[in-house]
């Protein structure tokens, strides 16, 4: 995995959009944002699944018809290319034909993308149960910070008084050191105050366990180190906080109250019997988070855990 706090992570250099159109209206606001001021080359890509390219004849039969469905994605892109121009942004829109997942991978190899962008759906209750998101693919499958926005996020509106927030949701393993970093990075380059925020399990579930204030008294000591670790790297404004209960209420209750212009997660590796299912914290606050989510895909394997066993809450 490339070093976490590498400037190309920071200010990166090429931004990949991956759009399936609908969703452009919501995007670009935030590609535009991102690099107005860092200069950054834009590359929009929209895949065209094989079903997609499949049109109508005058009697009602199916036929494959798959320039005219690069005809009108390249149409619907066109405009996007050129304000994101007027705006002084070098952009460039491509539409290929395949596996959306495999696309997306493929173009970000291409290009040398430093980050990917892209929107995500809010599901019902059986969508939220089953695998097949092209965000979900995408975020096991690339090792490179990435940017979700889903459909109730916006951008923040700044009086010119409120400080940003970035807050990072950490598991305080050892493996989740690298998104930590990458949030005090960007939290600095937003002149924002960055708030590390660890949940454990709801205090009556603990209490069972027994000595539930060496739990928190442990999970503070390691998240107050992990503030001093990334303090060091030069961010002075540092919040800590411990929390019990649901991780993906939390999280996004936490957000939610201080206005936070990013959430920043660590994506952990499953099993294929766990991808089976996304009900899981990093799914469910994406969906549902009212600003941008930056996952960054955490270490395959295993690391020994910080703290004691059964402390932390937050599986993603």
């Amino acid at each position: 995995m490339a070093d976490p706090c590498s400037s190309r992570w920071i200010h990166p250099a090429v931004i990949l959009v991956a759009t399936d159109l609908s969703d452009l209206d919501r995007l670009m606001p935030f590609a535009l944002e991102q690099t107005v001021d860092a200069h950054t080359r834009l590359i929009l890509l929209h895949a065209i699944a094989s079903s997609a390219s499949m049109s109508v004849d005058a009697v009602g039969l199916p036929y494959y018809d798959p320039s005219g469905a690069l005809e009108v994605a390249e149409k619907m892109l066109r405009p996007w290319c050129e304000e994101a121009r007027r705006n002084g942004v070098e952009c460039h829109a491509i539409v290929r034909e395949g596996n959306p997942t495999q696309q997306i991978a493929a173009a970000a190899r291409q290009f040398f993308a430093d980050r990917i962008l892209l929107g995500t759906r809010s599901r019902g209750r059986l969508g939220k149960l089953l695998l097949g998101s092209v965000a979900e693919q995408v975020l096991r499958s690339v090792n490179l910070p990435v940017i979700t926005v889903g459909p109730e996020a916006h951008l923040p509106v700044q009086s010119g008084f409120e400080e940003r927030v970035v807050l990072h949701a950490t598991t305080l393993r050892e493996t989740s050191r690298p998104s930590a970093a990458l949030a005090c990075r960007l939290a600095a380059q937003l002149n924002a105050e960055l708030v590390l925020l660890h949940v454990l399990p709801p205090a009556d579930e603990m209490a069972h366990e027994g000595a539930l204030s060496d739990f928190d008294a442990a999970a503070a000591r390691e998240l107050q180190a992990l503030a001093a670790e990334t303090a060091a790297s030069g961010h002075p404004q540092i919040e800590t906080i411990v929390l019990h209960g649901n991780p993906f209420i939390e999280i996004l209750a936490e957000a939610t109250a201080r206005k936070a212009s990013l959430i920043v997660l660590g994506a952990t590796h499953h099993s294929a019997f766990d991808n089976l299912t996304r009900d899981r914290t990093v799914y469910r606050v994406i969906a549902h988070a009212r600003c941008p989510v930056l996952t960054l895909r955490e270490a395959e394997a295993a690391a020994v855990e910080t703290l004691p066993e059964h402390t932390s809450a937050f599986h993603v």
